[in-house]
């Protein structure tokens, strides 16, 4: 790992839903290029973890966090970073699609629209790159001005990954992207997952053990302690996690004994 970069670094995180504690103690680093899967049993902390990565997590109320998250050495909660500019570098696909009911390419350009000005050559250039990008080009190229709710589940979750890649973020975090599509729309978003790690850092949360095998070089799996509170058990690189886990209760967990 000596020769890897760090995009986010993570160190003691604990994270509170008012006063109570969500998740406890979680250092990782999540390398630049790779692709990070977050693994688990349900209600470990797995989607509040990677929301607090990009502060979206504070768009659900009153919250607390301890420790502190960096990206590229910044501290994301320093009081002159501007939350907007860091959700447009930390970009996120949810685990259900969500176009917005307009059309595929207004969709795609809302991001740089708020943003702020854009000439129509730029624009219709960016738009290209995303979609291109999301590997969806080919198949909505000559329907741009359609609903994007005309679209299959699938496309419609690459249009939400191009819709993210259109403002070029650093990082992208995946909250299950594929748990509501069938096995060839997953094996598209797998394959692009592949081809988006050249450029872009990713962090998926996954219930799938297959997938993280399939897409990730790093894992970390989480559980609950007796309290129910999420922690970080292990972290390592994926094939060493699924082949030769350090610890009983992620090996229990991968082959499946529990969870």
């Amino acid at each position: 790992m000596s020769n890897l970069t760090t995009a986010i670094k993570v160190k003691n995180l604990s994270f509170y839903y008012t006063t109570s504690k969500v998740i406890e103690g979680i250092s990782l680093d999540v390398y630049k290029n790779q692709v990070t899967a977050i693994i688990g049993p349900s209600g470990c902390g797995k989607s509040t973890f990677i929301k607090t990565l990009n502060r979206i997590s504070e768009l659900e109320g009153k919250v607390k966090v301890e420790g502190s998250i960096e990206l590229f050495g910044q501290n994301i909660h320093d009081p002159r970073v501007n939350i907007n500019r860091l959700r447009r570098e930390i970009g996120m696909v949810f685990q259900k699609p969500n176009p917005f009911p307009m059309t595929i390419y207004e969709n795609v350009a809302y991001g740089i629209r708020i943003s702020g000005k854009c000439p129509k050559a730029e624009l219709d250039e960016t738009v290209e790159y995303a979609l291109k990008g999301a590997a969806l080009w080919d198949e909505v190229k000559d329907k741009l001005n359609t609903s994007a709710l005309g679209l299959s589940g699938g496309q419609q979750q690459r249009l939400c990954i191009a819709r993210a890649l259109a403002v070029k973020p650093k990082v992208l975090l995946m909250d299950e992207p594929c748990s509501a599509l069938d096995p060839i729309a997953t094996m598209k978003v797998e394959e692009l997952i592949h081809s988006l790690r050249a450029d872009l850092t990713i962090a998926i949360v996954t219930h799938n053990m297959q997938q993280a095998t399939r897409v990730s070089d790093f894992t970390a799996f989480f559980s609950t302690d007796e309290s129910r509170i999420g922690q970080m058990i292990e972290f390592g690189a994926t094939g060493q996690i699924f082949r030769n886990p350090l610890d009983k209760r992620t090996y229990d967990y991968v082959s499946g004994r529990f969870g």
